[in-house]
């Protein structure tokens, strides 16, 4: 079988390469930009960027972390962004290694689906994490757009589900038949798998969804001012999608925390006051990185306190 570092490598590699398109979507998205024309470019004298300028990581320490035309200094989040990803990426290639060694055939294909799923909320994620830091701004290409590869790759497991899957069984419940001769008999009311799976992703998002417009709802009618931002709340549905319900309150939950310690600090030095803007997304961002890692373990061991 092919060793684990293999599959490491190879994600670590893919991270890479992600993190590198992930760069260009930070810098265009936010300004309504295609990610696709025209090539990438330096901000600051325009010149265009040559290939093996381009390569990830290794060309910003070729070139010292400055431009190779204007010596304008290259933003140190380029390749903190592109390590990360391949740091993440790494990671679910090591765990898909670990289902490929001892899961059973019938998980396999779901539970593979599930880590490339992790895989691309990673990237959704810091994506969005660095881009409400720089701009306040959560474009929809990744939260609604994210949110839609979710409902894709929760429908592609739906569909790999074996007969009798998932199942639940409801409530016995007296079946009339209206046909002639008929009786009433004893049967159950139950959901197959891919409607329990398809449901309980629904469900998730909802539920999710319309939380936070309450909550935004009802700091807007008490303080008279938007303390939540839309993209926040489509951010928080992503969350959902992904991770469901409870690892998304989880996250949210982190989120507050990160945001309430890091203006706990500014109010301190005095460099923000009671009303000014914090970009919420990268905390709720952050929570969700950490709740995608060990959001289940979290909340097991809440479970074993009760």
């Amino acid at each position: 079988m092919t060793p684990l570092i293999a599959y490491e490598a190879v994600g670590f590699a893919l991270g890479l390469i992600f993190g590198s398109f992930l760069n260009v979507c930070i810098a265009r998205l936010p300004q309504g930009q295609s990610v696709v024309h025209p090539r990438s470019r330096c901000p600051q004298c325009g010149a265009g960027i040559r290939w093996y300028d381009n390569l990830p990581v290794l060309s910003w320490l070729l070139l010292r972390g400055r431009c190779r035309d204007c010596k304008h200094p290259i933003a140190l989040h380029y390749p903190l962004v592109e390590i990360g990803l391949g740091l993440w990426f790494m990671a679910q290639a090591a765990d898909i290694y670990m289902l490929l060694a001892f899961s059973k055939p019938h998980d396999l294909v779901s539970d593979v689906i599930v880590h490339v799923g992790i895989a691309l909320l990673g990237f959704l994620l810091i994506g969005l994490m660095v881009m409400d830091w720089q701009t306040q701004l959560l474009p929809d290409v990744f939260t609604l757009g994210g949110i839609a590869v979710s409902f894709f790759l929760t429908c592609v497991r739906a569909i790999f589900l074996a007969p009798n899957e998932d199942d639940v069984i409801l409530h016995n419940q007296q079946i009339q038949i209206s046909s002639p001769g008929s009786s009433a008999g004893q049967g159950n009311v139950f959901l197959t798998g891919p409607e329990r799976l398809l449901g309980e992703w629904l469900l998730a998002v909802s539920i999710a969804v319309v939380i936070l417009l309450v909550v935004r709802w009802l700091y807007k009618a008490l303080r008279h001012r938007e303390g939540m931002g839309l993209g926040d709340v489509k951010l928080f549905g992503l969350l959902a999608a992904f991770l469901g319900f409870w690892s998304a309150t989880l996250a949210l939950f982190l989120g507050v925390l990160f945001a309430s310690a890091y203006a706990v600090i500014l109010l301190a030095r005095g460099k923000a006051g009671a009303a000014s803007k914090l970009a919420f997304g990268s905390f709720l961002a952050a929570g969700g990185l950490i709740a995608a890692l060990y959001g289940e373990k979290i909340i097991n061991a809440y479970k074993t306190l009760l």
